[in-house]
């Protein structure tokens, strides 16, 4: 007869085995960490509780338990974000230093993509995180859903269909870099002739104050309009800030900071039209998780 602790053993291994992936999917369906590991946790409940001598697949059990869970989370999270005050903006990671997220660092990870996935409903974002983040076949997507394949392949054109009207190719890696490390130094010397160089004629800049710290509550749009803002809220930071080149959701980012806290976090996403999207995290609670370094004044 097998001991209870053993059984208990078995069970945290398989949960620790799978929990990366966990995480993973539900990170990308809500855009928040402190959710996302409700999610896990809440996946770890139902697995202890669960006869598991009846479970033939402990990873697609926890898979489908996570995404389900994730999809009530979604729902109820949109529903916060209704009354959340000014602009929300997805939880950045230091995917550098994240053992979950750092093997895993795709398309689907980066800021940009998860505020554009919060233009999909809770279940056409389930389908796309596990097809195009983690490769499930349709058929597997369908049993998670409890829908048809062939209805889980047509939520999933349907995704890639609204994404597509708002997505652009990408830059490579190297070239993203080159333009933010030129965009930081644009709008530190105030040069709103080169910062209107870098961005695209249609730009937008997004600012997450979370109600705590002052920021654009819509978002600014139109080349010129975003390097104005963005001089301006250096300028009203003041000079005392120190920067450095972090790794965010798989990407270079500008981390801010004063007196060794992180102050602020800018992303940018690019086009072969320069940059299209500028994603500035000014809420602390947000970048609780950057541990700034001696970076450059």
């Amino acid at each position: 007869m097998v001991g209870p602790e053993k059984t208990m053993a078995e069970a945290v291994a398989a949960f620790d085995a799978v929990r990366p992936r966990l995480f993973g999917i539900a990170y990308r369906m809500l855009g928040s960490v402190a959710d996302a590991e409700d999610v896990v946790h809440d996946a770890w409940l139902r697995w202890q509780l669960t006869d598991r001598d009846q479970v033939r697949d402990p990873d697609g059990f926890l898979i489908t338990t996570t995404s389900r869970l994730a999809i009530n989370a979604a729902t109820s999270a949109r529903a916060r974000r209704e009354v959340y005050p000014g602009q929300w903006l997805p939880e950045p990671v230091d995917t550098a230093a994240d053992p979950i997220l750092q093997a895993e660092r795709d398309e689907s990870v980066e800021l940009a993509m998860l505020l554009l996935l919060e233009r999909l409903s809770p279940v056409e974002r389930a389908v796309y995180v596990l097809r195009e983040a983690f490769d499930y076949p349709f058929k597997q997507i369908g049993e998670v859903l409890g829908t048809s394949e062939a209805n889980a392949r047509q939520i999933g054109r349907r995704a890639r269909v609204h994404l597509a009207e708002e997505r652009h190719d990408p830059v490579a890696r190297a070239d993203h870099g080159k333009l933010l490390r030129s965009f930081l130094a644009a709008a530190r010397a105030g040069d709103l002739d080169q910062l209107e160089k870098l961005l695209a004629e249609t730009a937008v800049s997004y600012a997450d104050g979370g109600g705590t710290v002052r920021a654009a509550p819509m978002p600014i749009i139109g080349r010129e309009n975003v390097a104005r803002y963005l001089v301006g809220v250096l300028a009203k930071f003041g000079r005392d800030l120190t920067f450095e080149i972090v790794e965010s959701n798989g990407q270079p980012a500008v981390l801010a900071s004063r007196d060794g806290t992180a102050v602020a976090l800018l992303a940018v996403d690019a086009s072969d039209e320069g940059i299209e999207r500028v994603l500035l995290t000014l809420n602390p609670a947000k970048l609780a998780r950057f541990q700034p370094m001696d970076g450059e004044r």
